[in-house]
Order: structure tokens, then C-alpha cells, then sequence
């Protein structure tokens, strides 16, 4: 009988705190300050910074970074608001750098 294994997740680099699920990936498409990034639907176990608007290469958000819970590495940022209309599907989204994430249960 085949052994159970759980949810494919994502973790942080650091302590391997479970931030999100791999079925909540939207777009692997994005780049973030180091390179590759993830638009994911949800976050867990993570610490939403203040908000902040800065410049994206898609223009200007408001945007707030997260962090992991347990450790307090910067993960990446949560879309806050999109002023323009084409990018409002980025609303309440996160953002998860490639680098600073690993897979569990893979």
C-alpha cells in the first residue's frame, strides 16, 4: 500500500515554515528583486509588512512585504492595491521569490 503523503507546499528558505500550498500557484511568469518569482492566491504562516507604493516593472501598487512567521525572512510582498486596471487581478495576491522558497512533499 502506498504510503500518504500530504499537499504539495512551498517553504521558507530559512527554517522550512510551510508558506503556501503548490495549488495556489497563479503565475510562475513574475520577477521579483532576485529573479524568478510566484503569484500565488494564498499565504500561510507568513507577517505582512506596512504598505508602501513602489514602482513595479507593471507600474504602480501599493504593495507591503511578507515575511515568514517563524523566522522573519523577507519572502516577498503582497499586492496591496494595482492603479491601473489592467493589473488589478494582482489585488490581495502574493508574491513568493523563487529563491526564497522551497518545495515539501514533492
Amino acid at each position: 500500500m502506498a504510503e500518504f503523503v500530504g499537499p504539495r507546499l512551498y517553504s521558507c528558505c530559512n527554517c522550512r515554515n510551510h508558506v503556501s500550498l503548490h495549488d495556489d500557484i497563479i503565475s510562475k511568469a513574475f520577477q521579483g528583486r532576485h529573479g524568478r518569482a510566484f503569484l500565488f492566491s494564498h499565504a500561510m504562516n507568513i507577517v505582512v509588512g506596512p504598505k508602501e507604493d513602489r514602482h513595479l516593472l507593471t507600474g504602480l501598487h501599493t504593495v507591503a512585504d511578507i515575511s515568514c512567521a517563524e523566522c522573519r525572512e523577507v519572502l516577498g510582498w503582497k499586492y496591496e492595491r494595482a492603479y491601473e486596471a489592467s493589473q488589478k487581478y494582482k489585488e490581495g495576491k502574493y508574491i513568493f521569490e523563487k529563491l526564497k522558497i522551497v518545495k515539501e512533499n514533492w
